[in-house]
């Protein structure tokens, strides 16, 4: 049986991530006064959902659909890993949360917590569904980068490097903060024996990047749209840069996306990586 006849319908859990979708980004949007706080999360839970279901639609399989229990652990996995990023964000102070003064340090923890378990399942969602179009799966292979000592232990370096400029020189180097965790995490899974990017561009295969650079801006496109709109919301604070805005974000903003991409892959199997699942190609941003 093909992935076609497999793919032929849209699957309910589809259906209600759309009816989640257009619900919540009509009470976002229409509405007075805070209402995101509790309106961010049933959205982007949509999102998810209906990315998904356009994946199990197209190729027969999905996230959800080939592990459930895992597609949990994507959404618990998610808001640590965002919290990483907002840590270091207490030193560049790139973006700030319009309307966070009326809740208490304790709301704002929760609630923000909660917001950022979706981060994760939708990028790799919606790589997994650029994955699955043609135009993907026909690219030729490109640059080899390898998982050799050498380019792990300078991989290694470079990222800690960066991370010092940013922290020492945050006016400057704030782009660092979306490429510094990949350069130091992506050795540590090639030498830990965990999923890694390198494990396809060795081969010079840079599908599984490319799938995931799509699917973060196709994202980060619905990230910053709703946004607009939101209360609360998030606002930018760049010292360069910060000219051709669309939506909140500066045009040169949205390159920050792309490391970032390769940042939460990392991120995601180092931490099952602990976990003791080194290997399984859980997510698949290889196009089949």
């Amino acid at each position: 049986m093909t992935n076609k006849i497999q793919a032929s319908k849209f699957p309910p859990h589809g259906w209600l991530g759309l009816g989640l979708v257009v619900l919540f980004w009509i009470l976002n949007w229409t509405l007075t006064g805070p209402r995101t706080h509790w309106g961010f999360f049933p959205l982007w839970v949509g999102y998810c959902l209906a990315m998904d279901g356009l994946v199990k639609w197209r190729t027969g399989t999905s996230l959800l659909t080939r592990s459930p229990r895992k597609y949990v652990g994507l959404f618990l996995v998610s808001a640590p890993g965002w919290w990483l990023f907002e840590l270091l964000n207490v030193r560049t102070q790139n973006w700030v949360y319009d309307g966070a003064e009326i809740f208490t340090p304790f709301q704002y923890v929760f609630l923000t917590t909660v917001s950022f378990t979706t981060v994760i399942p939708a990028v790799f969602g919606a790589a997994e569904l650029c994955a699955s179009f043609d135009f993907l799966k026909r690219l030729k292979p490109g640059l080899a980068i390898g998982t050799d000592k050498r380019t792990t232990v300078s991989f290694f370096i470079l990222g800690w490097v960066m991370l010092a400029l940013l922290l020492l020189y945050p006016k400057i180097f704030f782009p660092f903060i979306w490429f510094s965790i990949y350069f130091i995490l992506e050795p540590l899974n090639v030498w830990l024996g965990n999923r890694s990017l390198a494990h396809w561009t060795a081969k010079g295969d840079w599908r599984p990047v490319i799938a995931l650079w799509l699917g973060v801006l196709l994202t980060a496109f619905f990230w910053e749209m709703w946004n607009y709109f939101s209360y609360p919301k998030w606002i930018y604070h760049v010292s360069w840069g910060n000219w051709l805005h669309v939506f909140e974000m500066p045009l040169l903003g949205y390159g920050g996306y792309l490391p970032f991409a390769l940042e939460l892959y990392a991120i995601y199997h180092l931490i099952v990586g602990f976990l003791g699942d080194k290997s399984t190609d859980y997510v698949k941003v290889m196009p089949d």
